[in-house]
């Protein structure tokens, strides 16, 4: 089973490609391809034909997935960071490599 230091809700900035530079919340993550969805980032146009739940049609923007390595955790003072480990009290916890806080 693959382990991802990036979770759910986490904020991220991309880092390499198309939207490099732009932030966002981590609204999905695609284990078996080393993926994840961002909020606002690599938008695509799919075209809908009319139907009867949708008699207008026309075209839907929604975010496709970027490779989890195109992505860097974001701190709270908006810094981009790498993810490290450490034990507490018998828990792992995710610590901000810059700046050695909790996450």
């Amino acid at each position: 089973m693959k382990k991802f230091k990036i979770k759910l809700n986490d904020q991220v900035r991309v880092i390499a490609g198309e939207d490099k530079g732009k932030d966002g919340k981590v609204i999905k993550i695609l284990k078996d391809k080393d993926r994840v969805v961002v909020e606002g980032v690599n938008m695509v146009s799919k075209h809908k034909k009319p139907s009867a739940n949708n008699p207008q049609g026309g075209i839907d923007k929604t975010e496709a997935p970027i490779h989890i390595s195109n992505v860097s955790l974001l701190t709270k003072d908006n810094q981009t960071t790498r993810v490290g480990y450490k034990f507490e009290d018998g828990k792992k916890l995710r610590i901000s490599k810059k700046t050695k806080e909790v996450i």
